[in-house]
């Protein structure tokens, strides 16, 4: 089997990567109109870099994370043209511990539920510990559903075991995806300390 991501690279590489549309959700707009002063924002499985520099054109520090190189390439490529200085690591979304100045927001679009469910665990301790007490973490996620005989996406319930500890749940909408599955956003604000 090959390398996680290779498979991101070669989608990106053949055109083949439906989950860029190059356009910034109205979600994502929303959220940074109403949270002013701007904070630092990471910005997870951040693809061509699209929401990152959106987010540093608004006056965030914001740094993108993704596993393909391709992409990365691609990401630093969009914010030299767009003047914007956002930074970008490759790496891999369920080993963080490459960052420690924590987040005022956390961000993934269609990222977590991707990964394989014995990845997620990992995934949310590096969020957990990179967002900072009132800080807010916004996900977009397919909820699960039957592709090619093998379940995709992720449960509401899942989220909510993930984060529970260390995030309240403030919000969920369904969402709405070009490409069919369905899908919902999720806006969780960081407690001030861990539940036991």
């Amino acid at each position: 089997m090959l390398p996680r991501s290779w498979h991101f690279d070669l989608q990106y590489l053949l055109g083949q990567a439906p989950w860029d549309t190059g356009v910034t959700p109205p979600e994502v707009k929303a959220f940074v109109e109403d949270h002013h002063p701007p904070g630092r924002a990471l910005d997870l499985g951040c693809g061509t870099g699209k929401n990152a520099v959106y987010l540093a054109r608004h006056g965030w520090r914001a740094v993108g994370v993704d596993i393909s190189r391709l992409a990365i390439l691609q990401a630093r490529w969009r914010a030299f043209r767009a003047e914007a200085d956002p930074k970008f690591y490759r790496g891999d979304v369920t080993d963080l511990s490459f960052l420690d100045e924590p987040f005022d927001l956390a961000l993934d679009i269609g990222c977590l539920h991707s990964l394989d469910p014995a990845d997620r665990p990992p995934y949310a301790a590096g969020v957990i510990r990179l967002t900072r007490p009132g800080g807010w973490y916004m996900l977009y996620a397919f909820t699960p559903r039957k592709e090619h005989s093998a379940p995709a996406g992720i449960a509401p319930e899942e989220i909510a075991d993930l984060f529970v500890s260390a995030f309240v749940i403030e919000r969920q909408e369904g969402g709405e995806d070009p490409t069919g599955p369905p899908s919902a956003w999720y806006w969780l604000q960081r407690r001030a300390r861990e539940l036991d």
